[in-house]
């Protein structure tokens, strides 16, 4: 089986393979596709439509049996502003597959700033000093103090993409 990845990322890359190995074996391959989506995804639909892009355009550039996409976004809520990521799974015989992740709240100058139009990982890279959070801890590793970082939140998302996979395969 042939899996693509919609990403060059990593903590994604790492992630998706951790998560299909021990379930669906096969050959790995990550690429670089558009989420045809902002950068700096700001809302819930938004993040998940990028994961759907991403999915359906590693599926398609590489001529794949599962396409994998997953996406981090920042949203705005009367409680403050959040992490977000969601994932999808895209093959030619099922329906989408979607899974959204984590949401931990991030201190208000960090969301300030993402919505005035600045990505996360550069606001996050300024504000802990450290060069390229994003392929490292990520935002989330930075707010809960190490104890979950990118890619094991990725990689919970990437298992319940995989565990609905198989659910609706076998039914």
């Amino acid at each position: 089986m042939k899996i693509a990845i919609g990403t060059k990322n990593p903590t994604k890359v790492n992630a998706v393979q951790a998560a299909f190995a021990s379930y669906l074996p096969g050959e790995f391959r990550s690429i670089d596709v558009p989420s045809q989506v902002s950068a700096q995804p700001l809302t819930d639909d938004e993040t998940m439509t990028g994961a759907i892009n991403r999915a359906k355009n590693a599926l398609d550039a590489v001529e794949a049996d599962i396409g994998v996409g997953l996406e981090g976004g920042l949203i705005k809520t009367k409680h403050g502003y959040f992490l977000c990521n969601w994932g999808a799974l895209i093959c030619k015989e099922l329906q989408p597959i979607v899974a959204g992740g984590a949401r931990i709240i991030v201190p208000e100058e960090i969301g300030k700033e993402v919505f005035n139009g600045t990505e996360l990982g550069d606001v996050m890279d300024q504000y802990v000093k450290i060069h390229n959070v994003r392929h490292h801890q990520g935002a989330i590793g930075i707010f809960t103090n190490g104890i979950v970082d990118r890619t094991e939140m990725f990689t919970q998302l990437s298992q319940l993409l995989v565990g609905q996979y198989l659910y609706q395969k076998n039914k």
